[in-house]
């Protein structure tokens, strides 16, 4: 067992209120309960020795791995092949289609032998609360039951096991077309114990979960050129929600470096208004629109708490349930990700000014039919005293989209958002006749546009630029065109895109800014940004520069992993680096696969 596997190595399974990541070698390294945000139980990704582990695979360490999705679902099969036999792993969590918050989750680990014979072995080492809580074992003829402050956790097995402290381990040999079954449960203290799994009870789970994925993906109207591609995308957004709100998370992991052995270590495991406000544009193309509609509502309750209140009507993240406290620490015990510290639960960013939100959350809003069956009176009026309030504060600096470190400045980016905030905000007031003052929207509207053509375009560079007071180029404005601030093929916008090409593009990967020029407060370097590239893809299309676009679109596919996930990032040597995996990555995906689609349709039909 690899002590760190890369990132990429991994992939994700969920049940819609939490999630768990899978090792190519059959090691869930993370695991956080009852929420997303919660202490993990499993996090040796973080700290080999002190997060804890739950293995599961042969004994013979020359075993190949090999994992895929079963098709069109988020269940993953891991196989292990040897000269002796076969065997698989197939890892899946249950989905609760009630939708309700539990504290109750279940992850089934099915292991079989296909061809031949195959030695398993189990080990279990849960650490509760990031590894800083003590638990006590139990052990009888029913399973294991590991008890810590406030949680329990019970493994029951098929298959014997035995103490190793206050953890277990077990052995089982299976000759091909025999399968046994480990479930590791979580739930409160004192909770009531699973019913012990039976090899028939595993099989009608198994295939309850293989209905309710492919159920769920039969929505789909995509019928572009990249089904799987695209597919798979849309299902880690659904794994990446929080059924019970309509959340969705930045990422399921926290932690893991933008640059191993760095201090670029965030907690990705809450809602960013942003991400989740740019993937509702993203589900409803593909035809999802009860996980739009459901977000739509979660931000509009986010807006209406907020009123008779001072400050700011948005903060930049929450988590899921809304709760805007997420104060950062570090966790001081961790090693961190190949020695990369410190690493952060929380996320000091969520204090941060980030005005650029005020034009997503207002874009979500006007998104397609489902925004006018969304626009009660009560959220109207939310939304309309919010574009009063920002009328009268968007002209301030602030510390912008990619949450720099280093002092607040005038960014580009976020100017063009508050103007995409009052120009959606006025479409919407005329479309469903609703009461605003819209003189006093349109001439802040009116006055950010004629501010950034002036003080955010370079003469230098011929481009649109970071913020007013540098030379810097900024891939963030590569949304510039998707929401309409400019016309695609204007003079200017091509003028940008030809100074990103020579500045921030790297055989086709894309850099968010270089950061020699742009010091963001941190330490160290970065690697390309995956959001950027599938951004660059989306603009190079609306351009009309369509063999570039496509070839970006297709090289980039190969910096996937091997089930077609992506982090945030891609290092130097082509490595996945950054939380993983991440929500932003694949959203921009589907963003830049149906405009291209679009755009090459439209070319044949020429």
């Amino acid at each position: 067992m690899d002590r760190y596997p890369p990132i990429a190595e991994h992939g994700l399974v969920g049940d819609l209120q939490t999630a768990a990541l899978v090792s190519s070698q059959g090691v869930v390294d993370w695991f956080a309960a009852p929420r997303f945000d919660s202490p993990s139980i499993f996090a040796a990704l973080l700290d080999h020795d002190r997060g804890g582990y739950f293995r599961l695979a042969p004994e013979d360490p020359d075993a190949a791995c090999k994992q895929l999705y079963y098709p069109d679902t988020a269940i993953l099969v891991t196989r292990f092949m040897s000269p002796d036999g076969v065997g698989e792993v197939v890892d899946f969590m249950p989905p609760d289609q009630t939708r309700t918050a539990t504290d109750r989750h279940t992850l089934i680990r099915v292991l079989r032998a296909v061809r031949g014979t195959v030695d398993f072995s189990l080990e279990c080492r849960p650490r509760f609360d990031y590894g800083r809580a003590e638990h006590q074992l139990e052990l009888d003829g029913n399973g294991a039951l590991f008890r810590a402050p406030g949680n329990d956790a019970h493994l029951q097995t098929t298959f014997p096991l035995e103490r190793d402290g206050q953890d277990v381990r077990g052995n089982v040999t299976l000759s091909a077309g025999e399968a046994h079954g480990a479930v590791f449960t979580v739930c409160a203290s004192g909770g009531k114990a699973p019913v012990s799994p039976t090899a028939d009870g595993l099989t009608e789970q198994f295939q309850e979960v293989v209905r309710f994925w492919q159920q769920w993906l039969s929505q789909s109207r995509y019928r572009g050129r990249w089904p799987e591609l695209v597919h798979r995308s849309v299902i880690t957004l659904k794994l990446l929600t929080y059924a019970p709100t309509g959340a969705l998370i930045a990422a399921a992991t926290m932690g893991l470096p933008e640059q191993v052995g760095g201090e670029r270590n965030w907690d990705y495991r809450f809602t960013w208004v942003r991400d989740s406000a740019l993937s509702v544009r993203a589900m409803l193309d593909l035809g999802f629109a009860e996980e739009a509609t459901a977000f739509v509502h979660w931000l509009v309750d986010r807006l209406r708490e907020r009123e008779g209140r001072d400050g700011e009507p948005l903060q930049t993240m929450y988590r899921v349930d809304g709760d805007p406290d997420l104060p950062e620490e570090t966790l001081d015990h961790f090693e961190g990700y190949r020695g990369s510290s410190p690493v952060r639960i929380g996320n000091g960013a969520a204090d941060q000014l980030q005005l650029d939100i005020y034009g997503e959350a207002v874009y979500a809003l006007a998104q397609g039919g489902e925004s006018e069956r969304q626009a009660s009176f009560r959220g109207w009026k939310a939304l309309a005293r919010t574009l009063d309030w920002f009328a009268d504060n968007w002209d301030r600096p602030d510390e912008g989209i990619w949450e720099t470190r280093g002092g607040r400045k005038n960014f580009t980016y976020s100017r063009v958002m508050s103007w995409v905030a009052f120009d959606h905000g006025l479409r919407l007031a005329e479309a469903f006749r609703k009461p605003a003052d819209q003189e006093k929207w349109r001439k802040a509207r009116d006055a950010v546009l004629e501010q950034v053509m002036q003080r955010g375009w370079s003469e230098k560079e011929r481009a649109f630029i970071q913020h007013y007071d540098s030379e810097v180029l900024d891939a963030s404005l590569l949304l510039m065109p998707r929401v309409e601030f400019i016309a695609p093929r204007d003079p200017a916008w091509l003028s940008t895109l030809d100074a990103m090409d020579r500045k921030l593009v790297s055989d086709s990967l894309v850099y968010r800014y270089d950061p020699a020029e742009s010091p963001d407060g941190l330490r160290g370097s970065e690697g390309t940004f995956s959001l950027c590239t599938f951004l660059y893809v989306d603009a190079l299309a609306r351009a009309g520069r369509l063999p570039q676009a496509r070839y970006t679109f297709e090289k980039m596919q190969t910096y996937a992993n091997h089930v077609g996930l992506f982090a945030e990032e891609v290092g130097p040597s082509g490595e996945q680096l950054g939380n993983f995996p991440q929500a932003f990555t694949h959203l921009s995906l589907i963003m830049a696969a149906t405009t291209l689609d679009k755009a090459l349709d439209q070319e044949q039909r020429r």
